[in-house]
């Protein structure tokens, strides 16, 4: 009999689901949040249920584990985990070499190192300031106004890029503002946007340690100009994922779904 185990991450701005059965991902979604995190948990599950034919609702899982900020808001799951273990658990489901993980969300930028087998061995997180998450990206993208894609390769045409010294989110939207107003490129001013975020989020991983190899999880993974920033702020390649960076956490909230099951069954 084929079962099938979940993850649901109901982040700050999206929420993500992933199904999986004993070969690998059957479905995947990400959908924006709603301000109930349990309705989010149900949007995203039945999205990503949607062409398993054996699945109707949530209840047809054999085991769902909810992760993320609203883990503690999915009434249905069997068991919620960290965002920071479910992180570390989808990385090492990927490329289980990899060591280091930046985590940029809608709200937040965390460092994790990575022990055996998925396990955390350190972590920090920056949760103080907006400064280089999702919103910071979103709200920059407004000023320059372009989609937040356009935005992303923006910096990517810089010829020199005009650094951005402001520590604060508010106080650099302002400089970035002001540096638009002097007629400088707006590509140089965008390098100067991903060179900041880049640099705050070296900072953070020192604290836990740059061990190769080195990823990017969450949404902002998919800022190809911020990726380039920190290849170089880092001094190593950034390793690709075989999957959305941004479904990490719910991937692995699934693998651990999988792993509790097979427990249960064999207790």
């Amino acid at each position: 009999m084929t079962m099938y185990f979940g993850g649901c991450d109901i982040g700050s701005t999206t929420g993500k689901a992933v199904i999986i059965g004993d070969d690998g991902i059957l479905g995947q979604s990400i959908v924006p949040r709603e301000i109930d995190p349990e309705q989010t948990a149900l949007i995203a599950l039945q999205e990503a249920m949607k062409n398993i034919e054996k699945l109707k609702t949530h209840k047809d899982l054999a085991y769902l584990v909810g992760t993320g900020y609203g883990r503690s808001e999915i009434p249905f799951a069997d068991e919620n985990i960290s965002e920071i273990s479910c992180h570390a658990m989808g990385v090492y489901y990927c490329d289980p070499s990899i060591r280091t993980i930046v985590d940029i969300g809608g709200q937040d930028v965390k460092g994790i190192a990575l022990g055996s087998e998925g396990s955390v061995k350190e972590f920090v997180m920056n949760d103080k300031c907006a400064a280089g998450t999702g919103r910071f990206f979103e709200a920059m993208s407004r000023i320059f106004r372009m989609e937040l894609q356009e935005f992303s390769n923006l910096s990517l045409a810089s010829k020199k890029a005009i650094p951005v010294t402001a520590q604060c989110s508010v106080f650099a939207e302002s400089e970035v503002i002001s540096l638009l107003a002097r007629k400088n490129p707006p590509e140089d001013v965008a390098a100067g946007v991903q060179g900041a975020v880049a640099k705050r989020c070296f900072v953070l991983l020192k604290r836990v340690g740059i061990n190769p190899k080195v990823t990017i999880t969450g949404g902002c993974a998919k800022n190809r100009g911020l990726v380039k920033e920190l290849e170089k702020v880092l001094k190593v390649e950034i390793a690709p994922l075989s999957v959305d960076p941004q479904i990490i956490g719910a991937l692995g909230a699934a693998v651990y779904a999988r792993k509790k099951a097979r427990q249960r069954s064999s207790a």
